[in-house]
């Protein structure tokens, strides 16, 4: 049930973090289960998320036993899900059904280090903005590289913070090139906050042209005239998608241990 807050126009919902965990992976089958810091990455993407204080519960949605299982092993919640399940949306959108809850924030299994902070505010930017039916989170582009990967998702933004368009491609275009030199394009975050009702109306919704075309989900949902919110992050969870990626995050850890 919503909590009225008499000193501001918005309301606390009852929200729950779902972790969509595959075992399979293009680039690096298994990696949920890599463990060369002492635990799984799944673990350390689940207690990353149990310190957001926003949400109620952390969940898994698992479509392997192993995975299940390694989640069991650390006292974690674990929700088996059917292994066809074409991405996460859905994978989660099948765990959300059995839900009582008002918001469902999806946080990816690879990205053991998204901010706790942005996972609470991209939950609080969607109970304030009653017109948006999705939040999310970007953080300002570093560097041209990054600005020209058609693996760095980008994201423009209208005057009141909700998505224009989303594209693998450098948006927007600096045609007399960035205002001091300095790039003004923002980086989406793999992380979105959904309203329960409509995450189950979403997975049943029809692909759309762009979104075939990009090969980005979240263009179904602007495709159909509704809004997304995206709040300006400080901190940029990178992900795990090569194994670079992953013994970069390992050597990351042996750092810490030793401060």
């Amino acid at each position: 049930m919503a909590l009225e807050n008499t000193g501001a126009a918005y309301f606390v919902a009852t929200s729950v973090i779902i972790i969509p965990a595959r075992y399979g992976s293009t680039r690096l089958a298994g990696k949920m289960l890599l463990a060369e810091t002492g635990k799984p990455l799944i673990q350390h993407v689940y207690e990353n998320a149990v310190r957001a204080k926003r949400p109620r519960e952390v969940i898994v949605a698992a479509d392997d036993e192993r995975i299940r299982q390694a989640v069991l092993s650390f006292g974690g919640k674990c929700v088996m899900t059917r292994p066809d399940h074409p991405s996460g949306s859905d994978r989660i959108a099948g765990v959300a059904r059995s839900l009582d809850c008002e918001v469902v924030l999806n946080v990816q299994g690879d990205e053991p280090e998204m901010d706790p902070r942005v996972m609470d505010e991209v939950i609080e930017a969607l109970e304030n903005d009653p017109g948006s039916v999705v939040s999310t989170a970007a953080v300002p582009i570093a560097s041209e590289e990054e600005l020209r990967s058609p693996n760095v998702v980008k994201v423009a933004l209208d005057g009141a913070g909700r998505a224009l368009y989303f594209s693998r491609a450098p948006i927007p275009y600096p045609r007399d090139g960035w205002p001091a030199g300095k790039i003004l394009a923002l980086k989406h975050l793999g992380i979105y906050a959904y309203r329960r009702e409509f995450l189950l109306r979403y997975t049943r919704m029809s692909q759309t042209p762009l979104e075939k075309l990009e090969k980005l989900e979240q263009l179904r949902i602007l495709e159909n005239g509704l809004r997304i919110r995206v709040i300006v992050a400080g901190h940029d969870g990178r992900g795990i998608d090569t194994i670079e990626d992953y013994r970069r995050f390992v050597e990351k850890i042996k750092i810490e241990e030793k401060r």
